[in-house]
């Protein structure tokens, strides 16, 4: 799997997540919504992958370059490094958290543009 098939894997989690969270929500209610408390729903509050075998299997090639974006990351946010990278799961997961940052209000924006569709469809 290549980093971009990474990316679009995770970006489909984020939409079917946010998707769910929006089932048990009213639009109104999902709408007023945080989007840093949802990327942390989504992102922080599980795994993404859990088991060190998936998680090496998972990084494939990557792996590198994903400690290295981790490492950027963590740099740049909380001004040190702290992930293990002797674990591949720590990794994983670290490297989603990072990501869904990246993706976290576009794929709000799409899902409150098909409730807003679904609403029309609704009324009509």
């Amino acid at each position: 799997m290549s980093l971009y098939d990474k990316k679009k894997e995770i970006r489909e989690f984020c939409i079917e997540r946010l998707q769910e969270i929006a089932d048990y929500d009213t639009v109104h209610d999902f709408k007023r919504r945080y989007v840093s408390d949802l990327h942390n729903e989504i992102f922080n509050e599980d795994y993404y992958i859990i088991g060190y075998y998936k998680a090496e299997q998972w990084l494939g090639s990557d792996t590198f370059r994903c400690i290295e974006d981790v490492i950027q990351y963590e740099k740049d946010n909380f001004g040190e490094v702290c992930t293990d990278f002797s674990s591949a799961e720590d990794i994983v997961n670290m490297w989603v958290y990072a990501e869904g940052w990246e993706i976290i209000q576009e794929c709000f924006d799409e899902v409150c543009e098909g409730l807003d569709n679904q609403c029309e469809l609704e009324l009509s």
